[in-house]
């Protein structure tokens, strides 16, 4: 198998994305991939360590998405931003693997080594928030006096009750923005 580590946490990914963090096991993440078990088993030390390097990949994938969001910033509106910046996070699999960070005691206390506080994935995903919202004060589109620290993890864990239903279909573009809107409307200082 080429690049056997990304085979690996694509097919793991299909499976939580699919069946749901319960169904996520060593067997079902081989199975998906095509491979022996053995396989994951040579290149992680067990499945915890291989969940921890996939939650941190994709955490690692949000840089980009930060760095796109933050150059955004004096360009549209905030709303808009934000509500594209909560769909593309969320729409992800990162609701999954939110979930499977919480199921699971082992994955996170190895997660702990690089994300100390707060829940890994989400917790990131606040600091890219925090960062745009920051951006968008000092050019003076949100109020200088606003408590960037309590907004950011307001509009992640607004947008992520939004997205966190798996029987649901994900809530459209005009629910994402309408909570956007609502939750950043005393600060936001747009014409």
């Amino acid at each position: 198998m080429r690049d056997v580590r990304e085979q690996l946490f694509k097919a793991a990914e299909r499976v939580l994305l699919r069946d749901g963090p319960s169904a996520l096991t060593s067997r079902a993440v081989t199975t998906e991939a095509g491979c022996a078990k053995g396989v994951l088993h040579r290149h992680f030390a067990d499945f915890d360590a291989f969940l921890a390097e996939l939650v941190r990949d994709r955490v690692t994938r949000l840089d980009h998405q930060s760095a796109a969001l933050r150059d955004s910033a004096g360009t549209g509106t905030v709303a808009d931003h934000l509500a594209d910046a909560l769909t593309t996070l969320f729409e992800s699999v990162a609701v999954g693997l939110v979930s499977l960070v919480i199921s699971r005691d082992g994955l996170r206390a190895r997660l702990r080594e690089t994300t100390p506080t707060g829940l890994p994935l989400l917790t990131e995903a606040t600091v890219m928030i925090a960062s745009y919202l920051t951006t968008e004060r000092d050019r003076g589109r949100i109020a200088a006096d606003a408590d960037i620290d309590a907004l950011a993890p307001t509009v992640i864990g607004a947008g992520h009750l939004l997205f966190a239903d798996r029987e649901a279909a994900p809530p459209d573009a005009v629910a994402v923005r309408k909570m956007v809107t609502t939750v950043i409307a005393d600060v936001v200082r747009e014409p």
